[in-house]
């Protein structure tokens, strides 16, 4: 009887993973036009590709590649803002989302929230708008501007749980301008944000 619970538990973690896949492997945009190597997220390469035959890029961004861009940069969005909010002293599962420097600035953030003795509390509720501002190609570099209106509950507190800023049960909507950037003759399909406009 145990055995049948064991097969059905590896049915469930068979599919949480596929749907972890899937979910992933739209971060920021799909392939468009060619076969390269997989996410950063993922260690594995496909072995049957052949990464020095000429690659077919979208040069236009049109519709298409926009609302495409746009549904992954929603993904980026909120896994980002998650990870910050986590607790750790570190950025995690959105490092392949950020270029250096904001990784740097970011993980200097956490820091010194940790050095105060201070954590947050965010839940994220969800994205009420993403409208690409502008974008525009410098070479061989497109840097695609995002503003996005989202809410979240949010607050900050010390170690003796007092809050700091912030309030647990109130919805907040924050604005957030993100410049997100891509090598579009890279084989690497992903986008990275590389700046944070106020």
């Amino acid at each position: 009887m145990s055995y049948s619970f064991e097969y059905i538990d590896i049915i469930l973690l068979a599919m949480i993973a596929g749907f972890i896949f899937l979910r992933l492997r739209g971060i920021l945009g799909k392939r468009t036009g060619f076969e390269g190597k997989t996410s950063p997220e993922f260690k594995e390469v496909l072995k049957d590709v052949n990464l020095t035959k000429a690659l077919k890029v979208n040069e236009t961004f049109d519709d298409n590649a926009q609302n495409e861009f746009l549904k992954g940069a929603k993904i980026a969005y909120e896994t980002i803002i998650t990870d910050f909010s986590d607790n750790d002293n570190k950025i995690t599962s959105s490092k392949p989302l950020l270029n250096r420097e904001i990784y740097d600035q970011f993980n200097e953030a956490l820091k010194e929230r940790s050095k105060r003795g201070h954590y947050a509390e965010i839940t994220f509720i969800g994205i009420n708008s993403a409208i690409i501002k502008e974008h525009k190609k410098i070479d061989k570099i497109l840097n695609v501007t995002v503003d996005f209106i989202a809410e979240v509950i949010t607050c900050v507190k010390d170690k003796n749980k007092n809050i700091i800023s912030g309030d647990p049960e109130k919805i907040k909507k924050i604005y957030d301008t993100w410049v997100f950037s891509r090598d579009m003759t890279s084989a690497n399909p992903n986008w990275q944000l590389v700046d944070t406009l106020t």
